[in-house]
């Protein structure tokens, strides 16, 4: 079986919601991926094994030199395997290309293993508030 990451890939809106829904523990939405990537993104990675969506991050930018990761996910059945690692260093390069300087993620305690060791995000400060 093979696995290919494209960078700006085409995207299908069933497949991403069920991915979605899988990896984050929601009911299945009806999201216009397209739409709303299209509008918002620089760019995203799809990860694909035998055509089979398998895998996805977004890359939301400031227009500038500020790159971030949003909706990192993986198939279940491929969690592990350095798929989720692939799709970041592939998000990397494509924010590379466009100039950005930095490349920020947010996630929770759980995954600090994830970025920061498989991934090679280094820990910053940062700050939140719940809207």
């Amino acid at each position: 079986m093979t696995i290919t990451y494209e960078w700006r890939g085409d995207i299908d809106n069933a497949a991403l919601n069920a991915l979605h829904a899988e990896g984050f523990g929601h009911p299945v939405g009806v999201t216009d991926w397209r739409e709303r990537l299209l509008r918002h993104s620089l760019g995203w990675v799809c990860a694909r094994e035998d055509g089979t969506l398998i895998g996805f991050v977004n890359v939301a930018w400031d227009g500038g030199a500020h790159a971030f990761l949003l909706d990192t996910v993986v198939a279940r059945h491929r969690r592990g395997s350095g798929v989720g690692a692939a799709l970041v260093a592939t998000a990397a390069e494509g924010a590379r290309a466009a100039r950005c300087a930095w490349l920020h993620v947010d996630f929770e305690e759980h995954l600090t293993g994830f970025y920061l060791d498989a991934c090679g995000f280094r820990s910053t400060a940062a700050g939140l508030i719940a809207l």
